[in-house]
This record gives structure tokens, C-alpha cells and sequence, in this order.
């Protein structure tokens, strides 16, 4: 009896120590994976998801799923005060930087609003740490690689969002204690990742496209530059960094080193999927050139290993692709500002 009543206090004394987090964005793409790594790691985890961009099928199953907004601060303040979050991870957006210049309101209240309301429960709730995803945006046209310690210029709304959040996690530190930890990651592609979005997601977009038997859309040349990240090398930081110490009130770039060509990405996506396709050139849009960053930083902290290549990247995704079938592209049916919007983005 005495041995049973033990086991019980060593059980719930582990319970006790359970971290339970909150992820916001989980049914979507680094979302579900940064899930997945904090229920391995033993958290309770519940995914806020309006199930706008993300899947229900792609939250873990020992995860609890609520649909529901960020915008709804009332529905917020009731979660918090219902499971007590001991960590936050903030990666619900709406992460269409060409975009966002003719969604400005949409833009605004999703990525930063929203992300206001969850900064007000974290205050209110004393979350030991909000992680939040922020982006590479924040740069803007800074020549690259772009490095912490750059001032942020950001060329569009997305970016300007981004920033403005970062800025805010900084204050409400100074002002009410809580820490974050923020991280820039960019282009990041592999499973889950939304194949129907076709403003947003490069990789997504060319597989979906080739599974269709239809050419690739670039924009430009297809010289723009970027360095594509495969997600593995990316959610696993999110998920740990708040156990880092010197990870606390910091910003980090996470994400691949070598940058490559959109035509280049093109061409290695048709290797990796064995399908062949045709390049189906676009007039260029308002956009960064060449956008990578330097990582120095995370690699110094978080001990970060070189990585996935974008060969094997790109192998392990067509993999998942093939089995999640084509994706039908949804048309954004809020357009605030039409004017100078892309011929594409109004296609049916």
C-alpha cells in the first residue's frame, strides 16, 4: 500500500513539472513541426489554428487542437486562464510578403494585432518565455548576408509587421520581465508545407505545379537569390530555445547558408520530383533581389550543424508530396488594393 501510494506521488510530482505549452499556427507548416518536437520532448502542448492555411491531419495527435483566432483576444484570455501556459510559440501569420503591399489591413491585424492580444495574456499569464517566429523580411534590400546587428529596413507590410512585433516582445521585457526569444528564419520548405498557397512558398508552389503537369511560374529572370532552408534544421531550435539561457531575449537568423538561384531551385525541384517542366517567365514583381543571412550567431549558441543539403531537402519533401497529392490554389478573395497586383494572383 505504502509502495502504491508512492507511485502515486511520483507521478503526480512529474505531472507538476510538465511543461504545457501554447502553439499558435500548429496546424500549418513549421507550426506541426515544432508541435511534434515538444510533444517528443514531453510537453503538453496545445495548437491555436483557425485552419485558414493549415490541417488538422498535421497536429499531433497527443496535441489539443482549438480552432480559433488570435484576433479573438476574449477567446484568448479564457485558454490562458484555463491551461496555464508555461511557454508561448507564436507562429500563426499570414506570411505573403508580395502580397501583403495589397492586403495591408489583413496584414496588420493577423501579424501584428494578433500577435499584440497574445503578448497581453503572456504578460498577464507570466509565461516564462514567448518564442516568437519573426522573418528575414525585417531586412529588407540589405546587402547580404544580413547579419542580428543590421538595422532593419523592411520593403514591405509583412516585414513591417514582423518588426514591429519584435520591437514590442523587446519593450514588454524591459517593462514587465518576460522573456523571448526571437528567430528570422527564411525560405523554408519540406513537409507540410501548403502546396494549394500560391502566393507564398516557393518550393510548395513549383511541386504543385510539376505534379500538375504544368509550367513553373517565375518571376523576373529567375536570378533572385535565396537560401532555402529545409524545416528540419529549423523547428527543432524553435522548440528547444527556451531551455538555452543564452538563448533569452536574443534574435537569431536560423535557417541554409548557400543561396541559390530561383531558377537553380526550379531546376533541382524538377530533379527531385523526376518530373520534367517548362519555366514559364512572369514580368518581375516589387521584390528583394538577393535575400540569405549570415548564422554565425545561432551556430555559436545553439551549436547548430551544417544542415540538410537543398538536394536532400528537396528528395525527402517530393517524398511527402506525392503522397499529399495536388493541392487546389485557392484565389485570396480580400484584395484591398488591386492596383499593380500581379495578373497571376487574379487567375481562377
Amino acid at each position: 500500500m505504502e509502495g502504491e501510494n508512492n507511485r502515486k506521488a511520483t507521478i503526480t510530482i512529474e505531472c507538476e513539472q510538465m511543461s504545457t505549452s501554447l502553439v499558435t499556427g500548429g496546424a500549418g507548416f513549421m507550426g506541426s513541426h515544432v508541435a511534434q518536437y515538444l510533444v517528443r520532448a514531453g510537453h503538453r502542448v496545445v495548437v491555436l489554428d483557425d485552419l485558414s492555411g493549415g490541417f488538422a491531419d498535421h497536429v499531433p495527435r497527443e496535441a489539443e487542437l482549438v480552432q480559433g483566432t488570435i484576433l479573438d483576444h476574449g477567446m484568448l484570455s479564457r485558454l490562458f486562464a484555463q491551461h496555464r501556459f508555461d511557454y508561448v510559440y507564436h507562429l500563426a501569420a499570414y506570411a505573403a510578403e508580395g502580397l501583403s503591399h495589397f492586403i495591408k489591413r489583413f496584414n496588420y491585424e493577423n501579424n501584428l494585432v494578433g500577435s499584440v492580444n497574445l503578448i497581453n495574456e503572456s504578460v498577464k499569464h507570466s509565461v516564462k518565455c514567448f518564442v516568437f517566429t519573426s522573418s528575414i523580411a525585417v531586412y529588407g534590400a540589405l546587402k547580404p548576408p544580413m547579419r542580428e546587428d543590421d538595422i532593419p529596413h523592411p520593403e514591405d507590410p509583412y516585414g513591417i509587421a514582423k518588426l514591429a512585433v519584435e520591437q514590442d516582445l523587446r519593450t514588454t521585457n524591459e517593462m514587465f520581465g518576460m522573456p523571448y526569444v526571437i528567430f528570422r528564419p527564411h525560405n523554408v520548405y519540406g513537409e507540410h508545407q501548403n502546396l494549394g498557397d500560391r502566393y507564398r512558398n516557393v518550393v510548395g508552389i513549383f511541386m504543385n505545379q510539376l505534379m500538375q503537369g504544368r509550367p513553373l511560374t517565375v518571376f523576373g529572370d529567375g536570378l533572385q537569390t535565396r537560401a532555402f532552408s529545409y524545416v528540419g534544421d529549423v523547428a527543432p531550435w524553435i522548440a528547444r530555445s527556451p531551455e538555452i539561457q543564452r538563448a533569452r531575449n536574443e534574435t537569431f537568423n536560423i535557417g541554409a547558408d548557400e543561396e541559390y538561384s530561383v531558377k537553380a531551385l526550379a531546376e533541382a525541384t524538377m530533379e527531385a520530383l523526376g518530373v520534367r517542366g517548362e519555366l514559364r517567365h512572369l514580368p518581375a514583381r516589387q521584390e528583394v533581389v538577393h535575400a540569405y543571412a549570415d548564422h554565425s550567431k545561432a551556430r555559436r549558441v545553439f551549436e547548430v550543424g551544417p544542415g540538410v543539403s537543398l538536394r536532400d531537402g528537396l528528395a525527402r519533401m517530393a517524398v511527402w508530396a506525392r503522397k499529399a497529392g495536388i493541392r487546389k490554389s485557392q484565389r485570396f478573395k480580400a484584395i484591398e488594393i488591386d492596383r499593380g497586383l500581379p495578373a497571376i494572383w487574379q487567375e481562377d
